[in-house]
């Protein structure tokens, strides 16, 4: 049987930027805040450790200081530690360019992967919001005497130029896969998540790197699909791809459903995140507040419903807020009009201004910015 202490955690925080030009021009995906106080590399992180793995790389690429600042010396997720613990991978010194693909990242951290010791590896990119027990798909994948082990989930796959499907037999044997256009309805979609021994993937990207082949999907999975056994788990609690600005904005917005929240934020098996200190939110005199998170350290004296407001923001008497996603010590001053809006941190909104999007298309207002 496979244990959590046998595997390191790959974290690529980059992966899919380019998605979130908005939200990733200041910061890397990993560190895109989401719902009240988390960053998405929270989730990632929290279901590696939950699931006993306590060493962890996450590999960056550029605008990785907001990314170091959030993790630290991984205090927050029990990573600071004298043996193993939590390893930050930036790009100092690297002979490949990470942008030809995750081959190439993998290439540029060979010397971390042949001095650990840990037997499995399991990556993982850092845009899914989800809550899964790794320990079920370590013992699927000893159970079924796998190569290879990726995650999968069935539905409509996200609306972007490139998803991984893949053809899944009952007893979970991948027959086929497909790499193509997404927003297929009723497809096995995989999102960035698989397992395999350590020295497997050493001398596969090896290979790959001695080929010129930097497409993990393509050349690692898709090229080994009739050589190898590559399995696929099912994961079929609630989980969230962000894909585009739309899809973030959405996530947030289903937060709202205590069903999504009580599969995201399980008890046994929570979230964790950097602690900051705060005092608790203040509701003035007048203030209304409605189906909304509201994180620490807030003051709400105006009108709140259906919103997402993370840490330290103001709202003023009058102002109106409605389907909108507040960032970090924002400041909405009196009688504003918001509706559909995602801000960034720092956002100023002067008083009596108005601003609205649409459901299908939120209005983004950039970090530091002064409406």
């Amino acid at each position: 049987m496979m244990r959590g202490n046998d595997v390191i955690g790959i974290l690529f925080a980059y992966v899919h930027e380019e998605r979130v030009r908005e939200l990733t021009e200041n910061r890397v995906m990993a560190s895109i805040p989401f719902g009240g106080r988390y960053r998405l590399v929270d989730f990632a992180l929290s279901n590696l450790v939950n699931s006993g793995v306590n060493k962890v790389g996450v590999i960056t690429e550029q605008n990785y200081q907001s990314l170091m600042d959030h993790l630290g010396s991984g205090k927050s997720w029990n990573l600071s530690r004298k043996r193993e613990g939590l390893y930050l991978l930036p790009p100092f010194g690297a002979d490949t360019n990470r942008t030809e693909g995750l081959v190439a990242s993998l290439a540029s951290i060979h010397r971390f992967l042949k001095n650990s010791k840990e037997e499995y590896v399991l990556l993982s990119n850092c845009d899914t919001v989800s809550n899964i027990d790794y320990r079920d798909v370590f013992r699927f994948h000893t159970d079924k005497n796998a190569d290879i082990t990726v995650i999968y989930r069935h539905g409509t796959s996200p609306d972007t130029d490139r998803n991984v499907v893949y053809t899944v037999d009952p007893e979970g044997f991948v027959r086929d896969m497909l790499i193509k256009r997404g927003s297929d309805v009723n497809c096995n979609y995989g999102f960035g998540k698989c397992i395999m021994r350590r020295q497997m993937l050493m001398d596969m990207v090896e290979d790959c790197m001695s080929r010129n082949l930097y497409d993990f999907d393509r050349d690692v999975l898709q090229r080994n699909l009739k050589d190898l056994r590559i399995f696929a788990y099912e994961c079929t609690s609630a989980a969230y791809t962000i894909t585009s600005f739309h899809s973030f904005f959405e996530a947030n917005m289903a937060l709202m459903d205590p069903k999504v929240r009580a599969q995201l934020f399980l008890p046994d098996r929570p979230v964790y995140t950097k602690v900051r200190d705060d005092m608790p939110a203040k509701y003035g005199l007048g203030s209304s507040v409605t189906n909304s998170i509201v994180a620490d350290g807030c003051v709400i004296d105006g009108e709140v419903e259906n919103c997402v407001i993370f840490r330290g923001v103001k709202v003023h008497k009058g102002a109106k807020l409605q389907n909108c996603v507040i960032m970090q010590d924002c400041v909405v001053g009196e009688d504003c009009r918001l509706d559909y809006v995602v801000a960034d941190k720092n956002v100023i909104f002067d008083a009596g201004r108005k601003m609205a999007g649409y459901q299908s298309y939120p209005v983004y207002v950039g970090k530091g910015s002064r409406v």
